[in-house]
């Protein structure tokens, strides 16, 4: 579940973050954090209102990095933890509280869910007719599959991204793969968010959207969906592509670069290298560089897209080629000969790559309960803020946000505690 709100703060400076004076209340479960966490880099203030148990990201996946998911950490970095028993018509007012000073609200939970705690979109608008809301769900609010259970790979699966492999015993299984839908999700809200809130700012009339992680994960998934869509048509209005604008048609996706050959992974002599010369001027400079010219002139090819598929000799040739040197020595003839050649990295080599520690490294354990990777946003000009570390019990912040960010006083927490409204355990002081 997640619910985002934003409000402009008050005295913003020069030395400002990006989204300072944005105010972001979550109200999560798993990953639709990663709207508010988005958010929360660029210097939003975000409150995660969970429930009193807290949300169950801290003991989902793995690792487990000093008894917390990593989910956890990296997630819901940046945010302060307020815990409210939506069962209880007292909560119910404390959130409208907040949204009453606030930009925007996401939901991030089956669809429904806040409304069936009282705070559906009429009654959130009826507290401020500025706000944006925000519904991020697994396969949107409408549609046959809106109500069904969900985790993340079931988006991708839906969506042509992770598609079956066939184990030795001939069963199918999950893809290793970087999953999308999870991820493309809380992106496109939060690109969304922004520019409602950018609108509403203005006019001082909000909206609603909503975005589907499988509609996400779809859209990044457009080249191969939209292809083999546009092969439906007749053969002399679409063709394939072999360098020249024509060719056989073959299927997107899959395994479709296979048979490629100047575009194509190559074991060097420590390593693997990804070698991309499909444009002939790449494929020139490469082959004279490496006293190969004769290669070129055999197999000159088509002026742009050309992987010479297919062809098993060349590819051998370049196989010797390649493992002549090192993974490191191939970057740097690539570059220095105009010829695109890229290293190969697994998720544990590349934190020792040259490029990933200048661009990116992590964040300090101390800081932020493990090491953490920064957003890769750059203001060339300023230092991004570094967010806070997650909170590792829920309801962390509570004092801190109801007498700095609501200004309640002692008789008014004390008769909410009274009413538990925050769970069992008071706010701490």
């Amino acid at each position: 579940m997640a619910v985002i709100l934003l409000a402009v703060m008050p005295n913003q400076t020069e030395a400002a973050a990006p989204l300072s004076g944005v105010r972001v209340i979550e109200s999560t479960l798993l990953g639709p954090g990663g709207v508010a966490m988005h958010l929360a880099d660029l210097g939003a203030e975000v409150i995660k209102v969970e429930p009193p148990g807290g949300d169950y990201v801290r003991k989902m996946a793995f690792p487990i990095v000093d008894g917390i998911s990593l989910l956890h950490w990296h997630l819901n970095r940046g945010k302060k933890s307020l815990t409210l028993d939506l069962r209880k018509p007292a909560a119910v007012e404390v959130y409208l509280d907040l949204v009453r000073g606030a930009d925007a609200v996401v939901e991030g939970m089956r669809p429904g869910a806040l409304e069936r705690r009282g705070l559906g979109w009429e009654r959130l608008r009826e507290a401020n007719p500025a706000v944006v809301y925000c519904a991020i769900s697994g396969y949107g609010l409408t549609g046959p599959y809106r109500d069904m259970p969900s985790h993340g790979i079931a988006y991708d699966a839906w969506a042509g991204v992770a598609r079956p492999v066939v184990r030795d015993d001939g069963l199918p299984g999950i893809p290793g793969y970087t999953t999308v839908g999870i991820h493309a999700g809380p992106l496109f809200a939060a690109f969304g968010l922004v520019s409602a809130i950018l609108r509403a700012r203005a006019t001082g009339n909000g909206c609603r959207f909503e975005v589907a992680q499988s509609d996400a994960a779809a859209a990044f998934n457009w080249n191969g969906i939209e292809g083999n869509k546009a092969y439906e048509r007749p053969e002399n209005e679409v063709t394939g592509n072999d360098g020249d604008g024509t060719g056989p048609r073959r299927p997107l996706g899959g395994d479709a670069m296979n048979e490629s050959v100047r575009y194509q992974y190559y074991p060097s002599k420590d390593g693997t290298v990804l070698f991309m010369a499909s444009e002939r001027e790449f494929w020139k400079n490469f082959t004279e560089a490496v006293g190969r010219p004769e290669l070129f002139e055999a197999r000159p090819g088509a002026r742009f897209g050309d992987h010479a598929r297919g062809d098993l000799e060349l590819r051998r040739e370049l196989a010797s080629i390649f493992a002549t040197r090192t993974t490191a020595q191939w970057v740097e003839f690539g570059r220095d000969v105009n010829t695109p050649i890229a290293p190969v990295n697994d998720t544990t080599s590349i934190s020792q790559d040259p490029q990933f520690r200048h661009r990116l490294g992590f964040r300090s354990p101390d800081r932020h309960g493990t090491d953490l990777m920064p957003s890769p946003l750059k203001f060339p000009d300023e230092e991004l803020p570094v967010p806070e570390r997650a909170a590792v019990e829920p309801g962390r912040d509570n004092d801190r946000v109801l007498r700095q960010v609501l200004a309640y006083d002692d008789e008014k927490i004390a008769a909410l505690e009274r009413a538990h409204v925050f769970g069992a355990s008071p706010p701490d002081s």
